[in-house]
């Protein structure tokens, strides 16, 4: 999620500390939630490959339908354990979007508005998707392309305002991290405009 970043960077002013020492715990911050989410995902596949594909299982689209397919071939606590999971990670998706769409608005656009329109905001969709019926999955995977367009719009900044000493000091990137990030960033760029043409196009 791009947003994050925003939030990520927030967050980071209001920590106690020399600058190295935000510095390093930020580093160690990333790296440890990365690693975590990583092994989380690598985890998911695996379950996948090995309790569903291995059952001949192989038409699962939905995650109701994997709810449902979990408890005959694993019991109830798997699948319970599969949709709190899946709660868990709405909540703390919805949590993240509203503070970082926060950041954003009163720190880029000084642009404040009540706390229970900022809630009602974020949950209106949610609703309105319920409400008329629609395909959840579809309205999901439509969210994650528009998702995909702030990549560019924070990865782009991110680089340049890390490669800037007059920003950074003497934290600036090296000339081998810049160039190692803008060989990623054109690569994330472009997947996902593929990806995006694709999806329409389809």
């Amino acid at each position: 999620m791009p947003h994050v970043i925003y939030l990520h960077s927030a967050l980071t002013q209001y920590s106690k500390g020399t600058r190295e020492q935000r510095y390093s715990a930020t580093k160690w911050d990333v790296a440890v939630a990365m690693t975590i989410a990583g092994f989380v995902n690598l985890a998911m596949m695996a379950m996948a490959a090995a309790v569903f594909h291995f059952n001949g299982q192989t038409g699962i689209t939905e995650l109701d339908q994997a709810y449902v397919t979990l408890e005959p071939l694993l019991g109830k606590f798997a699948a319970v354990t599969f949709g709190l999971s899946l709660v868990a990670a709405g909540l703390s998706s919805t949590v993240v979007g509203t503070l970082a769409g926060q950041v954003v608005m009163q720190g880029f656009i000084h642009f404040k508005i009540a706390l229970w329109v900022r809630r009602s905001v974020t949950m209106l969709p949610s609703f309105i998707v319920i409400m008329l019926g629609m395909d959840a999955t579809r309205i999901l995977l439509v969210s994650q392309v528009f998702l995909s367009f702030g990549i560019a719009l924070a990865l782009i900044p991110l680089l340049s305002f890390t490669g800037n000493r007059q920003l950074m000091g003497d934290m600036v990137n090296t000339r081998f991290m810049q160039g190692i990030g803008r060989v990623i960033v054109v690569l994330v760029v472009s997947l996902n405009l593929y990806l995006i043409v694709g999806f329409f196009i389809s």
